[in-house]
């Protein structure tokens, strides 16, 4: 994928991003999930280029989705609804310990953005 400059809108946003959780942001990945039949499936975000502890946050913007974390080892398992406008910060052991996804819902009928901020070493 091709990096593209920050707009001013995205710039603003990051700026209130790294003000509420106090880490330092490089890229944004951004996706749009059309209604509840767009998902993403169990992962982690533990590629190298993102350093041993991960800090990822992420801004949910249009329709509630449930997000899910699973424990790697475990069987805790947790449901975290994201409302338009929330922030969800994942930092230290969670992404080499835990598992997360958005899961299918045939309640949610419009859009949802999710923009994940992180830290991508070189």
């Amino acid at each position: 994928m091709k990096a593209l400059p920050w707009t001013k809108a995205l710039e603003a946003i990051k700026t209130q991003v790294e003000q509420a959780t106090g880490y330092q942001f490089n890229a944004c990945l951004a996706n749009l999930y059309r209604d509840g039949n767009d998902t993403v499936g169990w992962h982690s975000d533990d590629e190298p280029e993102l350093g041993e502890q991960p800090v990822i946050a992420s801004v949910s913007l249009g329709a509630e989705r449930d997000f899910q974390m699973k424990h790697k080892s475990l069987s805790e398992k947790l449901t975290i609804p994201l409302k338009s406008g929330s922030l969800l910060t994942m930092s230290g052991e969670t992404q080499n310990a835990w598992q997360h996804c958005l899961p299918r819902t045939k309640r949610v009928k419009s859009p949802r953005i999710n923009l994940t901020f992180r830290r991508v070493f070189q």
